[in-house]
């Protein structure tokens, strides 16, 4: 989730429990959360001009607006388009700054984006379209359904798995092109390790592309027939259009200077390329009604979400704990249910994170270096509002702590009353009367 400001350095850094501790805990401690908070404050009344934040307290869209051009200038954001859902909707979508500086050319609701690892949770939800329907199995080896032509020599690639893929612990690097010479290796027996792998994700395109009997643009031509076109998603592909290439900003690197793109032969050799794990190329809005469709459990059943949304992997520490799903980083944030994703191309940078069960989030796209650190940043002006989060974390902590002390107490005395009860329970299910439970004595 990168190395930057966090929600760890506003909280009490408190680990654990959160799926143990069962989702009613979670929505009551957080019902008193915003209660409480809200008392204080009585600022959760919606009304025109604001947004709910996480908690539930309004935040003006004005200062949403104002903190962000205030950290573009600092951060030396070129251009950067923004949009919040609250309760399954778009409740603030803008554009900011410039798509071309030298031209003068705006932000605006046209401007395409690279949303580069964006792609990975997107392309998770299409791969399990088709689980669903039967032609990939998550825990079937790849190598059954097409063997990878660059590992055969290896007998661990014949074990990797889709899931495997998905939660990034197939044992590839990131990319080849990041290594000397260009091989690529695994590096530990699938499933028992993580390491972030662009590899991974490109070779379970190519599975499906097998499985599919197409090629790069049939795949795209599938994802839009599966996922874009059912959620709404007019403007997002994975293989540049003419629509994408006439509206798309120009990328800038972190000195401001613009990339050549058209300069990297990795990048021009994988231009007509299905890129699952970077080359989705989208908007703001168009990506916030991607995230609509998961909040509503749209185009897939239950058994998938259940799938997309369960930790597989543990992420090397980075300032915050997280676990990493398949396809989602799940920030582990006391009584939260959040998912996210950033993303980081040359010159293009971006952040998302969601809700599943609250119908919240925001989606944020720029064309800088400092995307995914302003979108993991403005949570902390999301999570409660930019005067109240610090109050609202230290609240949330405090009755993490108190509902944590309970459920220990119960837990306790029900083991301590268990244990008291046995020998009456074994009394009472010893046998036939007359074993252990004799006759009333009369006479």
């Amino acid at each position: 989730m990168g190395t930057t400001t966090s929600v760890a350095a506003k909280s009490v850094h408190l680990r654990d429990g959160l799926v143990k501790g069962g989702r009613l805990r979670t929505w009551l401690v957080r019902g008193l959360l915003v209660a409480s908070v809200c008392w204080l404050f009585a600022a959760c009344v919606p009304r025109d001009g604001h947004v709910r934040s996480y908690v539930g307290i309004t935040i003006p869209t004005e200062s949403i607006s104002d903190h962000v051009a205030g950290r573009m200038d600092e951060l030396g954001i070129p251009g950067l388009s923004l949009a919040i859902v609250n309760d399954g909707e778009v409740r603030y979508a803008e554009t900011f700054g410039y798509a071309d500086v030298a031209a003068g050319e705006p932000v605006t609701d046209e401007t395409i984006f690279e949303g580069a690892s964006l792609s990975k949770p997107v392309f998770a939800m299409f791969v399990m379209t088709f689980v669903e329907d039967g032609s990939l199995d998550l825990d079937r080896p790849l190598h059954r359904y097409l063997p990878h032509p660059d590992v055969n020599g290896d007998p661990r690639a014949e074990r990797i798995t889709a899931r495997m893929v998905l939660s990034h612990q197939a044992g590839f690097p990131n990319w080849r092109e990041d290594r000397i010479g260009g091989a690529l290796p695994i590096n530990f027996e699938p499933g028992t390790n993580y390491e972030y792998s662009g590899e991974g994700y490109q070779y379970l395109a190519m599975v499906l592309r097998e499985i599919t009997a197409t090629d790069w643009s049939g795949l795209d031509a599938l994802f839009q027939e599966r996922i874009a076109e059912p959620l709404g998603m007019k403007r997002t592909v994975f293989i540049q259009n003419d629509m994408t290439r006439r509206h798309k900003a120009v990328p800038y690197d972190a000195d401001g200077v613009p990339v050549d793109w058209r300069a990297d032969p990795v990048v021009s050799a994988n231009e007509s390329v299905f890129v699952a794990a970077a080359s989705i190329h989208t908007d703001a809005s168009d990506f916030a009604a991607w995230m609509i469709g998961v909040m509503a459990r749209s185009v897939l059943g239950d058994g998938a979400y259940r799938e997309l949304f369960t930790p597989h992997a543990t992420p090397p520490p980075d300032g915050l704990d997280v676990s990493y799903t398949l396809g989602f980083y799940r920030p582990e944030i006391p009584l939260t249910n959040l998912y996210g994703h950033g993303g980081n191309n040359d010159g293009f940078t971006s952040f998302f994170l969601l809700d599943a069960d609250d119908g919240w989030g925001y989606v944020l796209f720029t064309n800088s270096e400092y995307g995914q650190e302003f979108g993991e940043e403005l949570l902390l002006h999301l999570f409660a509002g930019p005067s109240r989060t610090t109050i609202a974390l230290t609240a949330l902590s405090v009755f993490y702590l108190v509902s944590s002390s309970v459920v220990l107490v119960l837990r306790t005395v029900r083991r301590l009353l268990s244990a008291a009860y046995r020998p009456l329970r074994e009394l009472r299910s010893a046998g036939p009367a007359g074993d252990l439970i004799h006759e009333p004595i009369t006479g």
